[in-house]
């Protein structure tokens, strides 16, 4: 039979009932003649619990200094829950042992609490499968070249699922999460969104990368680079369900695109309320100003997302930019401290309270038009756009956040998602 890694959100693993039915679940793989590899999340809010734990101990925002300790302590809700797991499949009956991240070992570089994969030694995971033990291994961890604990940042165990079955060769990763799917949009925003039984990589990645919580997009990029097939389904399902139905059901992230997907104009409506908009205005307009801008926010680790450069004015333009909500402050201030100075810039401006809404779909390619039907339609609601973005198939804009849901709403509706098609639904 086939090598299966399996992926376990928090909600998954929220309570030792549930841990035991994920449990049953993956010993019915197992005794179905699977080799099973297991990689958990920790129990849902756990995270959270001990980050707070360090913020009262340390209640001004924690800098660079703390972020070794940060992540030694958040890779302990991980290392509890597979544990747990372990324990609870020995209860099945169940041969299975659990592995932390520096004893597979995953390697990561020192990025703290953003650490990046580098390599996975896949020697002992295989000698344990080959003994027919049930392998776990925590997800959100691995371990830098000092031998010190780091974390992936949030999501980071979708992106530790797709690196551990690349590194194992495994036929399928299966996501198991709350949701039982890969929707059209959020159903809490449109509760007619419908869930797709088949998406393609490339747009996948694009919701992902757009604001859609249902996979990492590190993940994603992972399936990609090593053509690993996914799989988005609920854990909430019984866990006594046919083997056969439970494996072809939930949402198919597939390499290849069939002549129905390429028919469905926009397969779905992604939207990330997390970001905030910085410009810098009166940038000299002088060839490098974008290196000098985006360079040093690179050099502090901080993500960009969407950038605008205004047309010149007697020598000056403005600068635009988005970043995650979470990094807005310290942009500000490294902005405003160093590269505005250097620059001769005017000033430095910013709005954290900004969305991004994107439509998505293979179809893109082949019709026109589809970008102009996205503009009317959040101008008929009266929503007035401040960025825009486009790739071959996905159109992005930052609106205020405040419109969020309308323009969601009403981008679902312009583009028939909330009808039941076959094409859509491949």
């Amino acid at each position: 039979m086939a090598l299966i890694v399996h992926k376990y959100g928090g909600t998954s693993m929220g309570s030792t009932e549930r841990i035991r039915n994920v449990a049953r679940r993956v010993a019915k793989w197992h005794r179905a003649g699977h080799q099973m590899v297991v990689v958990p999340s920790a129990m849902s809010g756990e995270t959270n619990r001990l980050l707070a734990l360090a913020k009262e101990l340390a209640p001004d925002k924690p800098g660079k200094s703390h972020g070794r300790e940060l992540d030694a302590l958040a890779a302990t809700g991980e290392q509890a829950s597979s544990a747990l797991l372990a324990i609870a499949l020995q209860a099945e009956g169940m041969d299975a042992v659990s592995y932390s991240g520096w004893q597979v070992p995953i390697k990561t570089n020192d990025a703290y609490t953003k650490a990046r994969i580098e390599s996975i030694d896949d020697a002992r995971i295989r000698a344990d499968l080959d003994a027919g033990k049930v392998v776990i291994v925590t997800g959100f961890q691995g371990v830098d070249p000092q031998g010190n604990i780091t974390t992936l940042g949030r999501g980071g165990s979708d992106t530790s699922a797709v690196a551990v079955a690349a590194a194992i060769k495994a036929a399928e990763c299966l996501i198991y999460t709350d949701v039982d799917g890969v929707y059209t949009t959020d159903p809490r925003v449109v509760p007619e969104a419908r869930r797709l039984e088949r998406v393609s990589f490339e747009e996948m990645l694009e919701m992902a990368s757009m604001g859609s919580k249902v996979l990492q997009i590190r993940s994603v990029e992972f399936a990609g680079k090593y053509k690993v097939p996914l799989r988005v389904l609920s854990s909430f399902t019984p866990w006594d369900i046919d083997l056969n139905e439970e494996a072809s059901s939930g949402t198919l992230i597939t390499f290849e695109e069939s002549e129905e997907m390429e028919q469905a104009v926009v397969s779905g409506i992604a939207f990330n309320r997390d970001e905030a908009k910085i410009s810098v205005l009166g940038v000299p307009d002088k060839p490098g100003i974008a290196f000098q801008i985006l360079g040093s926010v690179a050099d502090a680790n901080i993500e960009v997302d969407v950038i605008i450069q205004n047309l010149s004015k007697e020598g000056k333009t403005d600068f635009s930019f988005t970043v995650h909500r979470n990094d807005f402050q310290k942009t500000m201030d490294l902005l405003k401290s160093k590269v505005v100075p250097a620059l001769g810039a005017s000033d430095v401006v910013g709005d954290a309270k900004i969305c991004k809404v994107s439509i998505v779909g293979i179809g893109m390619r082949s019709h026109v038009g589809v970008a102009s039907r996205m503009f009317k339609s959040l101008s008929d609601e009266g929503i007035n756009i401040q960025m825009i973005s486009t790739s071959e198939i996905k159109t992005s804009v930052v609106i205020d956040e405040k419109y969020m849901e309308l323009a969601v709403r009403a981008l679902h509706r312009e583009f028939d998602l909330d009808q039941p098609t076959d094409t859509l639904a491949a």
